[in-house]
């Protein structure tokens, strides 16, 4: 994209599309990436791994699975998925697994931190990209924007309350908690925040981005 051109005004829904695909592949990436680091997962993948511990099956599966179940959530809180709704509980976890089965297991710290950093970065980079392309919010990040609605809390408790519970689960399943865990937490935040305003985005999408990306982001920034 030419850098004289903003987000906002690549609407065509080719554009759009572009960005969701890459974004959400680039997201399953960089789930790999870091969960192969073994240094601590993003917090729902802690979920994720435990689950796929117990019940035999690839943590993407486990992925497209939990996610499907918590779109079923929304009904009851009247949110509306859209086409990336759908398209985020099956690429990203189908990305995740084609991605593993090259990467290491528990490689050196000298290997581990970097593709650790990496990950996270890349996570960043893909979440304000698939956000950015307006084609509807994840299953997770949909379950925490209408519990905000009906519950008139804020995106921050909302997103702690929600990714405490995951992360605690997780972990007493299997999952690996870890300083990857707490980097994730209060990193990626400002990395989105970055890459929107390199990419561009419209401000009041950035503003979703940023709430929906951490539980450390200004209390402003809600959706």
């Amino acid at each position: 994209m030419d850098s004289s051109t903003s987000f906002r005004h690549s609407g065509s829904m080719f554009t759009r599309l572009l960005a969701l695909g890459v974004g959400l592949v680039l997201y399953g990436v960089s789930m790999a990436m870091i969960l192969h680091a073994g240094l601590g997962n993003i917090p729902w993948d802690v979920l994720h791994q435990g689950l796929a511990e117990h019940v035999g099956l690839s943590v993407g599966t486990v992925t497209i699975i939990v996610g499907a179940v918590v779109l079923l959530l929304w009904l009851p809180i009247r949110q509306r998925p859209g086409f990336g709704t759908v398209a985020n509980v099956i690429v990203i976890g189908l990305a995740f697994d084609a991605v593993s089965r090259f990467l290491p297991d528990h490689p050196k710290l000298l290997v581990a931190i970097p593709m650790m950093l990496a990950g996270i970065v890349v996570n960043a980079f893909a979440t304000a990209l698939y956000i950015g392309a307006r084609l509807g919010p994840g299953p997770r990040d949909g379950l925490m924007t209408g519990l905000v609605a009906r519950t008139g809390w804020s995106v921050r408790v909302v997103r702690t309350v929600l990714e405490v519970a995951v992360v605690v689960i997780g972990f007493f399943l299997g999952g690996t908690f870890g300083v990857g865990t707490v980097l994730y937490a209060f990193g990626v935040g400002p990395l989105i925040q970055w890459f929107a305003r390199v990419m561009r985005v419209d401000r009041a999408v950035a503003g979703d981005i940023a709430a929906q990306a951490t539980t450390v982001t200004d209390e402003r920034a809600t959706c």
